[in-house]
């Protein structure tokens, strides 16, 4: 009881401490108080809502039966608009707060907005190796279902709230791209909603066209309702060895000749200065050396980006094995590196002990709680972007990244892209090996101002054959968009399956120079 007595007066004291400072100061200049006393609670509880669900619905096979059902209901809805006069666009109606993206569209306010409640796993395909899953399924939640059964994807993006929908519609990485391409690449199929009412299903030979048009779209040619996606039998570890390397030229030659090398199946590099990173390189087994495991997904371990950097610091390589889950999702705890901006003593020991169970906070309460002040100190004073430039490009690429921005560490993920229809694709006729530059905290570059660094890292990045990641902030014309993604498919589809007045243009969706 006195313990209980103890936490209400600390909660008492807590509440009239931010009742002086005022609550939008304390938001501001102190957000680890909000994030640890109420966000971190409050994503345990949306953690084990979403577990629980899962395993009900897997457990009572319900999901199958629902999901024929739960699709025709989107039918009738977009039936239901045009019915109505198609006065306005259409979207869907999950809120902007939920997704991964730190950017919240207003668009959802003016639009139609189609209720989509599509979270489910449905069908493992062993035979075919394929999976069956609904759009809102995340990353955690799929790897946390097809690991015991021996499963896994051959692209896993980061974080473990991605969903399958962003992903397809946006775009997804990971460290084994190299050899898989991009999320879009691995998957097989796709079923939509049209702006018809209609259900199709799309493939490399069938609708075509629109398998080729879906990704990077960002919902503006239909409703994602299911997709395919290749499965490759899961291992147990990944074999993860750890190289410092000096030099910014010597950075480059060595990541290009791993990315190159197809006997690993993971590369990764973090660069922790112009001339200083770690490149890794993995390969997946079942045998491992029991004193060099390192579960590096426990509550308790140093975020990854730190235990990384020990290695620059102490120049030296290393071997490890990490269980291959852990290892898809190494970043999750830290969000990358950007925790240590909202809780600074994140990655102490005794905050890891007593409080890392609770690490992270969901990116969709992050969201949520911002308040229009740290929106517009983030906007003015934070970057989070995603480049992909060639890989012919990467030592250029970084010295522009170094002068616009000054933001440490990058993230290095290399990926095969391949010449395929569709937004993005190599300028020539062959695949291109390409490389992701992420670039993820406050800049320190004096010259730094949001709105013009981003449009000159834009214009360089088209100057390349580049492409920027649509779920950041994009301060590009209409005309410069489209210099940088190539919409002749896109465009010839919106006309054909009467697109434009169901949907606004993705450029509209997404760019800050567009009206939401």
């Amino acid at each position: 009881m006195s313990a209980l007595w103890s936490v209400g007066a600390g909660l008492l004291l807590l509440l009239l401490w931010v009742r002086h400072r005022g609550l939008e100061a304390v938001l501001v200049h102190h957000r680890w108080v909000f994030v640890c006393f109420f966000l971190l609670p409050l994503s345990i509880l949306f953690d084990i809502y979403y577990q629980l669900r899962a395993w009900a619905v897997w457990r009572l096979h319900s999901a199958p039966r629902q999901h024929a059902q739960r699709v025709r209901h989107i039918q009738e809805q977009v039936r239901e608009w045009k019915k109505e006069g198609s006065k306005r666009y259409m979207c869907t109606g999950r809120p902007g707060w939920l997704t991964v993206s730190l950017r919240v569209g207003k668009y959802k306010k003016t639009h139609k907005n189609i209720m989509i409640n599509l979270m489910d796993v449905l069908e493992v395909d062993s035979e075919r190796q394929v999976v069956r899953v609904e759009p809102l399924v995340s990353m955690g939640q799929l790897t946390a279902h097809l690991n015991p059964m021996g499963w896994t994807i051959p692209v896993v993006p980061e974080l473990d709230d991605l969903t399958v929908g962003g992903l397809i519609m946006g775009t997804g990485i990971e460290s084994s791209s190299h050899i898989y391409g991009l999320f879009q690449h691995i998957c097989v199929a796709y079923e939509l909603v049209l702006a018809d009412g209609s259900l199709v299903r799309c493939s490399p030979t069938e609708n075509s066209d629109l398998f080729y048009a879906v990704p990077w779209s960002c919902g503006t040619l239909g409703f994602l309702v299911a997709a395919e996606i290749k499965m490759i039998p899961a291992k147990k570890y990944v074999k993860i060895h750890y190289k410092p390397v000096r030099g910014l030229q010597k950075i480059c030659e060595k990541f290009t000749e791993e990315s190159k090398n197809k006997e690993n199946s993971f590369v990764e590099g973090l660069m922790y200065s112009l001339d200083e990173a770690v490149i890794m390189t993995g390969v997946l087994t079942d045998e491992a050396e029991q004193s060099k495991i390192n579960r590096i997904g426990n509550y308790y371990k140093p975020w990854f980006f730190k235990h990384v950097e020990k290695y620059l610091k102490a120049d030296r390589t290393g071997v490890e094995y990490i269980p291959s889950r852990h290892y898809y999702h190494r970043h999750t705890r830290s969000i990358f590196w950007e925790l240590q901006d909202i809780i600074p003593f994140g990655n102490n020991p005794v905050f890891r002990y007593l409080f890392g169970w609770m690490v992270p906070p969901k990116i969709s309460l992050l969201k949520l709680t911002q308040g229009e002040a740290i929106r517009k100190l983030y906007e003015q004073h934070h970057v989070v972007q995603d480049m992909l430039v060639p890989m012919k490009s990467l030592e250029k690429s970084i010295q522009t990244f170094h002068v616009d921005l000054n933001v440490y560490p990058i993230w290095l993920c290399p990926f095969i892209l391949p010449n395929n229809p569709g937004m993005v694709h190599p300028k020539g006729n062959e695949s291109e090996l390409y490389v992701d530059i992420g670039a993820y905290g406050e800049p320190k570059s004096k010259q730094f101002e949001a709105r013009a660094s981003m449009r000159q890292m834009e214009k360089f990045v088209r100057s390349v054959h580049g492409f920027q990641m649509l779920y950041a902030d994009c301060y590009m014309t209409r005309e410069e968009f489209w210099d940088m993604f190539d919409g002749s498919l896109y465009h010839k589809l919106r006309e054909q399956m009467n697109c434009k007045d169901a949907f606004p243009e993705v450029y509209d969706k997404i760019c800050k120079a567009a009206r939401h």
